[in-house]
């Protein structure tokens, strides 16, 4: 066991303990697999990320650096919000890219390149791989969520790394009044992403008045007030998370099928971890290569050593 550069961040979002945590080991150098997860565990955060030496490939192919990303149950080949969370812990340590205003991370999906939107850093989304639900699989992962099939708009599986189910739902307060049950969901061994758009609250009143009781309690006026595109929640039950306050991952995926089958525009903002008492806020944008990039803010919160 050594001293290790450690950091804690909060991860899309500019208010610190509004986003999503995020712890990075500075140096990962030496750690076997079970130390990482073992650690990763302790810390009960939804992921872990050890920062270590690109390998000679990922060096040959520019990286500036290399991530392992864990949860508390498994590790991970990709995840968003570790990126830009060990960007920003990175370049705070005092590195520098070797190229101005651009990243590049080699992680369990290969390289990722970030660059610099004004303040913020923005990733690539990786290539998403996606393909339709049948009936038979989607019944008892809506029977899981408590959702009749007529509430959902459209389905797909979605692959960027981290394997999604993703839903579009009919409306916002549909998403919040979600109560899962994530045991069935361990079980299923199902992730899923659960989006609607934003529109002005009270159209679905009638039709979900007995569940809009447990939505409203999130606070209503702060919901309709709020400026950004999508509502989103993230049930990943089989890594060992019930809920995720914000994931880059699943709303990379999310905006690039949404964004190519119609449903949502070529920029937009989501939201993200609202009944969980959060405000994470997650920046989508399509470029004219037809590359989305996912960006969001981060704050530092703890900063020190850790012994491991």
């Amino acid at each position: 066991m050594k001293l290790r550069a450690y950091q804690q961040v909060d991860v899309f979002t500019h208010t610190a303990f509004l986003g999503n945590p995020l712890a990075v080991v500075l140096d990962g150098t030496g750690l076997s697999d079970a130390q990482m997860q073992t650690f990763a565990a302790w810390t009960q955060l939804s992921e872990t990320a050890f920062v270590l030496p690109p390998t000679p490939e990922g060096l040959a192919g520019g990286a500036d650096y290399r991530v392992r990303i864990f949860t508390p149950g498994a590790e991970l080949p990709f995840a968003g919000h570790p990126t830009l969370g060990t960007a920003h812990a990175w370049l705070k340590a005092g590195h520098q890219p070797r190229q101005r205003g651009q990243l590049v991370q080699e992680c369990g999906v290969g390289l990722v390149t970030l660059k610099q939107l004004g303040e913020r850093w923005a990733f690539a989304a990786p290539p998403l791989n996606r393909s339709d639900i049948s009936h038979e699989e989607l019944s008892p992962v809506l029977a899981a969520l408590g959702l009749d099939a007529s509430e959902v708009i459209a389905a797909q599986h979605l692959n960027n790394g981290p394997h999604w189910l993703g839903l579009l739902v009919d409306d916002v307060e549909t998403v919040l009044a979600l109560n899962p049950d994530h045991t069935a969901l361990k079980k299923l061994g199902t992730k899923v992403g659960v989006a609607a758009k934003r529109q002005a609250l009270g159209g679905g009143l009638i039709r979900h008045a007995n569940r809009e009781a447990r939505a409203f309690t999130a606070s209503n006026t702060r919901i309709a007030n709020d400026p950004t595109d999508l509502e989103v929640r993230a049930f990943a039950a089989p890594v060992g998370v019930a809920e995720d306050p914000v994931t880059g991952s699943l709303n990379a995926s999310l905006a690039q099928w949404l964004m190519a089958d119609g449903h949502m525009p070529q920029s937009y903002s989501a939201r993200q971890g609202t009944m969980l008492g959060r405000a994470g806020q997650v920046f989508l944008s399509q470029d004219s290569q037809r590359q989305v990039w996912v960006a969001g803010d981060v704050v530092a919160c703890i900063q020190g050593t850790v012994n491991l």
